[in-house]
C-alpha cells in the first residue's frame, strides 16, 4: 500500500521506522515541519523525521502552511497515496489534504479519545489523575481531533509516571496499532466509531507559564502536575531572598507530607526535604532535585546545606 507519512515530533519516530521497514508498505513521501534554529548558537536543525526519511531515500516536503502553499497540496496529490498517516505533525490540515489520499487520512492521537483532544494529551492524562492512557487511530476531520475512531491501544499509568515516560510508552504503541489498522483500512473493513461529544475534554498547548505552581492546590494535585510537566514545560515557583527573588525549578518526585495549618507556599521545618505547605491543609515534600535559574540542577540535600532556608519562608 502506498503511504504518505506526516509527522514532526519525536513521538512519531517509532511509527515512521515501522512504516519504512514494513514489507507491505511503500512510503512514497514524508511531510514534516521546516528546519528550525535550535540552541544558544541558533543552529538550523532538521526534524529527526526528515533525517530518517532522507536516509531511506524517501522524498521529504516541508511546507510552512498547506493553506498558504498550494504547491504543497499539489505535491501531495502527485504522490497518489492510498493512506496518509499523521502523528504529531504540528499543522491543522485543510480539507484538500484530508481528501487527497485514495482511501483515508488518519491520525495517531496520544489519548483515549474523546478524552483529551488537543495539543497536550500526555500531560493532561497524568495531571488529571487518569488511570489509563493510550493511542487512538482515527479519521481526520476538519474539527480538532473530532474524527471517527478506528482502533485504540490502552495502557495503565504508573504511580510514578512522568510526561517523559508516558511520551515514550505511547510512542512505542504506534507501530502495533498501525500494523492492525492499515490492513483493515486498505481492505475496506475498518469500522468507524463516532466520538461521544458529551465525554469530550480539551488539553491546550502548554507554555512555561502553565508550570508555575499554585500552592493553594491540594498536595496530590501539585504532585501530579510536577510529574505531568516533566520534562516540558517544567514546574517552577518563586524563591524569595535577599535583594532579588529567584526562579526555582522543581523536579519529580515529591511525596505527600503531614497535614498542616500553615498558609500555602510556606516552607515547613524538614532537614531532609524541601517541605512546602499546600492547600486543603496538606503538604508536599520534594526529596530529589531542584534548580535555581541560571545554575546547575542539584540534589536537594546539597541545596539545603548551603541555602539556609528559614522555616516560614513563603514560596510563590
Amino acid at each position: 500500500m502506498r503511504i504518505v507519512f506526516m509527522g514532526t515530533g519525536e513521538i512519531a519516530l517509532p511509527s515512521l521506522d515501522w512504516l519504512l521497514t514494513s514489507p507491505d508498505v511503500d512510503v512514497v513521501g514524508v511531510f514534516t515541519q521546516p528546519d528550525k534554529k535550535i540552541g544558544r548558537k541558533q543552529i538550523l536543525t532538521p526534524p529527526e523525521v526528515k533525517v530518517r526519511a532522507l536516509a531511506a531515500d524517501i522524498p521529504v516536503f516541508q511546507p510552512h502552511s498547506f493553506r498558504k502553499e498550494p504547491d504543497a497540496i499539489a505535491a501531495l496529490e502527485s504522490l497518489h497515496c492510498d493512506i496518509a498517516v499523521v502523528m504529531a505533525y504540528g499543522q491543522i490540515l485543510p480539507r484538500a489534504v484530508i481528501n487527497a489520499p485514495r482511501i483515508a487520512c488518519v491520525n495517531l492521537h496520544a489519548s483515549l479519545l474523546p478524552r483529551h483532544r488537543g495539543a497536550s494529551p500526555i500531560q493532561a492524562a497524568i495531571r488529571d489523575g487518569d488511570a489509563q492512557s493510550g493511542i487512538t487511530l482515527m479519521h481526520i476531520a476538519p474539527k480538532l481531533d473530532a474524527g471517527d475512531m478506528i482502533l485504540q491501544s490502552v495502557i495503565d499509568l504508573a504511580s510514578d509516571e512522568t510526561g517523559g515516560s508516558l511520551h515514550d510508552r505511547l510512542a512505542d504503541l504506534g507501530p502495533g496499532i498501525l500494523e492492525k489498522g492499515l490492513p483493515l483500512l486498505f481492505a475496506g473493513k475498518a469500522e468507524r466509531q463516532p466520538q461521544n461529544e458529551e465525554q469530550v475534554t480539551y488539553s491546550g498547548k502548554l507554555g512555561r507559564e502553565d508550570g508555575v505552581i499554585d500552592w493553594s492546590l491540594p498536595a496530590p494535585e501539585i504532585e501530579r502536575l510536577v510529574r505531568a510537566y516533566d520534562p516540558w514545560p517544567g514546574t517552577t515557583t518563586i524563591l524569595p531572598g535577599g535583594k532579588k527573588s529567584r526562579i526555582l525549578k522543581l523536579f519529580p518526585f515529591a511525596e505527600t507530607g503531614k497535614s498542616n495549618s500553615e498558609l500555602p507556599g510556606t516552607l515547613l521545618d524538614d532537614k531532609g526535604a524541601l517541605h512546602v505547605a499546600c492547600g486543603a491543609d496538606t503538604s508536599l515534600r520534594f526529596t530529589r532535585n531542584l534548580q535555581i535559574e541560571g545554575k546547575k540542577r542539584m540534589a536537594i540535600s546539597e541545596f539545603m546545606k548551603g541555602a539556609s532556608l528559614e522555616k516560614g519562608l513563603k514560596l510563590g
